[in-house]
């Protein structure tokens, strides 16, 4: 099946499961904003809660806080979001769609990464265990002449980047011969820039409102209260501040369903270090926060680093964790050294004094910055993603189909379902016993309705790791049957020992173990 088509079936199962529904739906909707329903919530929170407590639990140095959405509007013209905050924009003249000038050159760069690619597997295939990757692609005239067409343009886009060169940006556009989606017509306007920032006024009346922002990123937060932080908390360099909070953009291009929107929620860490010492770190949270994506168990061979072609202003360092989403390899993660530029901005533009005193060192300074920063929702759509199966079953000659979110049972939205066999004989009530037992500790589900083999399917559709079914053998010597979700193995177990089977398996003990 084409991965495009795998991606269509994807967004169809979060709306049908109760995942995500498009925002105002009943009146049309409104563009690139979603809401999450019953099981997206819960799946959303146990993210969050693996990022938080990978944070706050595992590190002790780095604390947590909650700040405003809304902040003076002097925040954002010291951090450089009122002059710099922009997306390079081009112009379909025949479809009159606008799109992002860089991320059509990042499509097409793509496309021929994965012409390569399958010039790689073809020979795999052909070779076998004797293939060696390395060797194909340094002798492979096909590969080689895809490779050399690739690094050409990836030469001139990251100069065209970095310079700011606008009208090379275009002409890479023409030369490559990149159309239009809709059209099909490489009928471009110019490219220009574009400010991503929301505005609105806070005031009684109009005459004296003032004009301020809807934060397009959570970081600023942290930084202004940097020294309430370190002073109350009596911390010592290095440390980090953690927090998780919506933010906001006025993304033209928002597209590929919730993977970037309008309205989203980010998780970041921002980790305060001596001068001198930031690179080091940068090496140090690179590698702790791939591990952190690699616990989660999709696949070592599906995560990469990309280096970024142009850094921003405030950066000396920059590294993205990418993912293979159905529609290829794409940013997951940023880890940024960010320097001083932050606290030394705020500091000259609020005339307070951001410094930190060193006993070590007996001087003061201001700290240099490592950042870790990652989309909640564009997470939640890679574990979903990931987690999405379909898989052919023959069970008695017959052929059947099941679709499966195979979660790691600690992120799964619903822990177990307790199925009477039948709706009557007193199972119900054992069923609604067990979960009385057990809904203090775990999200429980109870179903009734329909064979106990359309229920399982059910269950499976929602990613629940475990079924538990209570049969007429249960009153008899009060056991259960738990079926298990990845296997659809099944055993018989005393209900007593039901909370410490299922508490083992969700814990979230079991990934932060893989985290280096």
């Amino acid at each position: 099946m084409a991965q495009e088509d795998v991606f269509k079936k994807l967004v169809a199962h979060c709306k049908e499961y109760g995942f995500v529904f498009p925002s105002s739906e009943i009146y049309d909707g409104l563009g690139a904003v979603y809401d999450y329903g019953q099981h997206g919530v819960e799946l959303k929170n146990n993210i969050k809660k693996y990022w938080w407590d990978s944070m706050v639990l595992l590190h002790e140095n780095v604390v947590g806080i909650d700040s405003a959405i809304f902040m003076h509007p002097t925040i954002w013209k010291a951090s450089g979001h009122v002059d710099a905050f922009n997306d390079p924009l081009i112009d379909n003249k025949d479809s009159k769609k606008r799109y992002r000038a860089d991320v059509l050159i990042e499509e097409y760069l793509g496309k021929l990464e994965d012409k390569a690619q399958k010039e790689v597997d073809k020979a795999r295939k052909r070779f076998g265990e004797s293939f060696d990757e390395q060797m194909f692609r340094q002798t492979n005239g096909r590969v080689q002449e895809i490779m050399s067409q690739h690094d050409a343009v990836h030469t001139r886009f990251a100069k065209a980047l970095n310079d700011a060169d606008f009208e090379e940006i275009r002409q890479i556009i023409i030369d490559c011969e990149i159309v239009c989606p809709i059209s099909g017509t490489k009928n471009w306007t110019d490219v220009r820039q574009f400010n991503l920032m929301f505005s609105t006024e806070m005031g009684s009346t109009s005459d004296g409102a003032l004009k301020v922002y809807l934060r397009p990123e959570t970081a600023q937060g942290i930084f202004v209260n940097y020294l309430n932080v370190q002073k109350t908390g009596r911390m010592k360099i290095p440390f980090g501040i953690a927090q998780i909070g919506k933010a906001f953009r006025n993304e033209i291009v928002a597209r590929q369903f919730i993977f970037r929107m309008r309205e989203f929620e980010q998780m970041e860490m921002q980790f305060f270090v001596r001068p001198g010492s930031e690179l080091d770190w940068f090496k140090t949270w690179k590698a702790t926060r791939l591990s952190w994506h690699k616990a989660l168990g999709f696949g070592d061979e599906n995560y990469r680093f990309h280096e970024h072609e142009k850094l921003a202003h405030y950066a000396n360092a920059a590294v993205d964790i990418e993912y293979r989403f159905p529609f290829g390899f794409k940013e997951v993660e940023g880890i940024h050294s960010r320097t001083n530029f932050d606290l030394s901005q705020h500091q000259q533009f609020s005339g307070k004094k951001i410094q930190y005193f060193d006993p070590e060192l007996n001087e003061s300074y201001v700290p240099y910055v490592v950042e870790t920063s990652i989309g909640v929702d564009r997470m939640f759509l890679q574990i979903v993603s990931a987690a999405y199966c379909e898989e052919e079953l023959v069970s008695e000659g017959k052929k059947d189909t099941r679709v499966v979110l195979k979660f790691p049972a600690a992120l799964a939205p619903v822990k177990l379902a307790v199925l009477p066999l039948v709706k009557k004989d007193g199972l119900p009530e054992k069923a609604r016993e067990i979960i009385n037992s057990l809904k203090f500790d775990f999200n429980c589900q109870y179903d009734e309705k329909d064979s106990i083999g359309k229920r399982y399917r059910r269950q499976d559709a929602i990613g629940t790791p475990f079924c538990v079914t209570v049969d007429h053998q249960t009153p008899e010597d009060n056991t259960v049957t738990i079926r298990y979700r990845d296997t659809m193995l099944q055993e018989r177990v005393p209900i007593d020992q039901l909370h410490d089977i299922i508490s083992e398996k969700v814990s979230l003990k079991s990934l932060f173990a893989k985290i280096v």
